[in-house]
């Protein structure tokens, strides 16, 4: 299991996002108890800028889960994967991905997802595309190219289940900037492989703003 925790938090307003409260948890202890409480996770894997930082906030957490490891992330989300992944003992054939913060996955999506890594090779929950969305070059303001058919379309979500000689191979042969890659599944595609979308949640946003933060609130307070 790797979960990427070396984002920057730009848009959260600089605060380690992270380590924002949600209910009496912060929500990177949110995320990890989705994890921790699961038998068919061997190990834990987070990468972040300052591991001295996050090792203390799990101390804080009262998480001490002897299957978590904290390594340094790199400059982008891919970097920090491919980090993670040297931390991984040579035994491990499968892996999944999370966002660290995507502190309202459910059981259940975790389950969809392993159960259909496991058929089919690769596997990513997906939410369909309901904004309208329309292509335009350069900042805005800009003229409309064209309207893209939303009828196809689907939100990645995490986690993100694979085989791990899969991600291997799509780093070895990604052919494009890392920091360009902006989904995990998106590397195992350029290995050639097949990727299954499996159906997401609506509950299981991203912490980006502290709008996001103050949904996750009201979720959480609306558990059904």
């Amino acid at each position: 299991m790797v979960v990427p925790a070396a984002g920057r938090s730009t848009r959260f307003g600089g605060a380690n996002k992270l380590l924002a409260p949600l209910r009496g948890r912060s929500v990177l202890a949110r995320t990890l108890d989705a994890f921790t409480c699961r038998r068919d996770v061997a190990i834990i894997v987070l990468a972040a800028q300052g591991p001295d930082e996050l090792k203390s906030a799990l101390e804080e957490a009262g998480i001490a889960d002897p299957r978590i490891r904290v390594c340094r992330g790199g400059a982008c989300r891919a970097e920090s994967v491919r980090c993670a992944l040297e931390q991984l003992p040579e035994n491990v054939q499968r892996i999944a991905i999370h966002d660290a913060a995507r502190p309202l996955v459910s059981q259940p999506l975790i389950d969809r997802v392993l159960a259909a890594a496991a058929a089919h090779g690769a596997a990513v929950p997906a939410m369909p595309v309901t904004l309208t969305i329309k292509q335009a070059s350069g900042p805005l303001p800009a003229a409309v190219e064209r309207t893209i058919p939303r009828g196809r379309l689907w939100a990645m979500q995490t986690p993100q289940a694979m085989r791990l000689a899969d991600l291997r191979r799509g780093f070895e042969l990604c052919d494009i900037p890392l920091e360009e890659v902006t989904d995990d599944a998106q590397l195992v595609e350029m290995a050639g492989g097949r990727v299954w979308l499996v159906e997401g949640e609506e509950r299981n946003l991203k912490i980006t703003t502290p709008i996001d933060l103050r949904i996750a609130e009201l979720l959480l307070e609306s558990p059904c």
